[in-house]
């Protein structure tokens, strides 16, 4: 190195040192002054995350959005209960003991069954007369500090949900800056035509996520009743499903116009037994995937979804930088 070049590096470390003490022991106003907004946006390809991936942690929204700017992430697809909750949902009176993996479902009283009825009435009444303005607000938060929603995904739009609630998802998402919803794939035809139907009226797409049922054919029912039915594709359990790697990059290729979002993960095949990993550990082909997005530009997002184990003395969010900057060693080499 000449000594011009080291000049310049010695240099360059030292205005660090001088902002670190700038910095250090300030207010969080000026940390954020200094500090550049959060971006994800690597080589073309929008990579993203789910806020499920933080489901560990404390889920206020302004939380949710500190996890984002800490992951270097600037897109994401927001869980509706955590937003719900803030902007002022009915509380649930009956406090259900957490399931536990293996044990049966637990039986519930008439008394509880009528106690949830009412709530579910309640919470309808609140979805369906809930003004925009809280959902508007959240978005102007969002995208101030350079993060984007994509994605809404409420517990609205099932087949027991009213018109009304399915209705309230879909302008929420719009006041968020969502162009999509996103559902569990549901195995009626009649509750797709019903969605594809509704998003038409209210101008939003929805994106239908499949677990292990997912075949290249598992979304072309939906995709044939209406334009605004579109795919929100999990690629970990596609693979897990028991597709081969070559399949899902020819249905990427072949129904890329009909993705509206992407979920990556990193599992095993079915022939390894389907376990999710930390990424790098498992078999769904996360290079080929994203370089299959850069060199095409395809522009739908890549969204991180952590499901695996989260090691001792880490968390979700240093779990998913590290998921974020597995993939920017991916698309940059």
């Amino acid at each position: 190195m000449s000594s011009n070049s080291s000049r310049r590096a010695f240099l360059y470390q030292s205005s660090l040192a001088s902002l670190g003490i700038l910095v250090t022991g300030k207010s969080a106003f000026a940390r954020n002054f200094f500090l550049s907004k959060p971006n994800s946006l690597i080589r073309g390809v929008q990579i993203g995350v789910t806020t499920y991936s933080f489901r560990s942690m404390p889920g206020h929204p302004d939380k949710l959005l500190q996890y984002c700017i800490e992951s270097n992430i600037n897109a994401v697809e927001l869980k509706g209960d955590e937003v719900e909750d803030y902007l002022g949902k009915p509380v649930n009176p009956v406090k259900m003991q957490p399931r536990v993996p293996g044990q049966p479902k637990q039986e519930l009283s008439e008394e509880v069954k009528a106690q949830l009825k009412q709530y579910k009435e309640q919470v309808a009444a609140w979805r369906e007369s809930v003004s925009m303005d809280g959902f508007t607000e959240l978005r102007k938060k969002f995208n101030a500090a350079g993060v984007y929603i994509f994605a809404y995904k409420p517990n609205a739009l099932a087949a027991d949900n009213t018109d009304g609630e399915v209705t309230y998802a879909m302008r929420a998402a719009k006041a968020l800056g969502a162009t999509s919803v996103s559902v569990e794939l549901p195995s009626d035809p009649a509750q797709t035509k019903r969605l594809g139907e509704l998003a038409e009226k209210n101008k939003v797409y929805v994106g239908y996520h499949a677990h292990l049922q997912a075949t290249e054919t598992a979304w072309d029912t939906a995709l044939a009743q209406s334009p605004n039915n579109t795919i929100n594709l999990d690629c970990g359990h596609y693979i897990a499903a028991g597709n081969t790697k070559e399949s899902l990059l020819s249905f990427i290729e072949a129904k890329h116009k009909k993705i509206t979002s992407m979920h990556l993960k990193d599992r095993k095949s079915k022939a390894n037994g389907g376990k999710n990993t930390p990424w790098g550990e498992g078999d769904t082909p996360l290079k080929d995937i994203l370089t299959l997005l850069k060199t095409k530009k395809y522009k739908m997002p890549a969204t991180i979804e952590l499901e695996y184990d989260i090691p001792a003395g880490s968390d979700a969010v240093k779990e998913t930088k590290k998921c974020r900057d597995y993939a920017q060693q991916l698309l940059d080499a």
